[in-house]
């Protein structure tokens, strides 16, 4: 299923708008940086080792968005 550019953007504004608390963990790049500016954002190093080469884990930068406090957020990780 295809998931547009659009949704990302539609995710963004439900996050402004929702009465709850929201997590979203996806790929760092600039533009989803651009999307979700203003939100909780902490960038991650995820090792992952499946299909990896030479026995050495890849690395993959994640990043984890919230409608809430950082402070909150630094302590889950």
């Amino acid at each position: 299923m295809d998931f547009g550019f659009e949704q990302y953007e539609q995710m963004a504004e439900f996050m402004r708008t929702c009465k709850g608390k929201v997590m979203v963990s996806i790929n760092d790049h600039p533009d989803i940086r651009r999307v979700f500016d203003g939100f909780t954002m902490m960038g991650l190093d995820i090792k992952y080792s499946i299909g990896s080469t030479h026995g050495q884990p890849g690395v993959s930068k994640e990043l984890v968005i919230t409608n809430w406090d950082a402070d909150v957020v630094t302590q889950l990780f």
